[in-house]
C-alpha cells in the first residue's frame, strides 16, 4: 500500500473562499495523505477516473489520524463507490483521506475534496 500525496490550492470565487484537495493517481491498495482541515464544515468529494474491475474507493475520517473510518452522507449512507460520483460528506472529522479498498491492475481514480467554512 502506497500514500498518494494531496495536492492543495485555494479558490476565490464569488467573495468565498475555498479549499480543494485532490489526490490522483489512486490505484488499487493505495490510500491519500491524510490531510487536517477540521475548521472546514461544508465538505464535499468527488471521485472519478478509470475503476477497473472491481474498483471501490471510500472516504476516511479520524480523529487520531490511527484509526479510520467509511464516513457517510447526509443520509447515512457509506462513501463507498464503485462508480464516479460526488457525495457530502456529514461527519467533521480532524483527518480525512481517500482509500481504495478494491480493483484490478486498471483502477486509477482521482478523489477532489472541496472543503468550506461556513459562518
Amino acid at each position: 500500500m502506497a500514500t498518494v500525496t494531496a495536492t492543495v490550492s485555494e479558490v476565490k470565487a464569488f467573495g468565498e473562499n475555498a479549499t480543494i484537495v485532490s489526490w490522483t493517481p489512486l490505484p488499487n491498495g493505495d490510500v491519500g495523505s491524510a490531510i487536517e482541515m477540521p475548521g472546514a464544515t461544508e465538505r464535499s468529494i468527488q471521485f472519478s477516473g478509470t475503476f477497473g474491475v472491481g474498483g471501490t474507493i471510500v472516504f476516511q475520517g479520524s480523529n487520531d489520524g490511527t484509526n479510520w473510518v467509511t464516513l457517510t452522507d447526509p443520509q447515512g449512507n457509506a462513501i463507498s463507490k464503485t462508480a464516479a460520483a460526488i457525495e457530502k460528506v456529514q461527519e467533521v472529522t480532524r483527518f480525512v483521506r481517500p482509500s481504495v479498498t478494491a480493483g484490478d491492475g486498471d483502477t486509477a481514480l482521482t478523489a477532489t475534496l472541496l472543503l468550506r467554512r461556513t459562518t
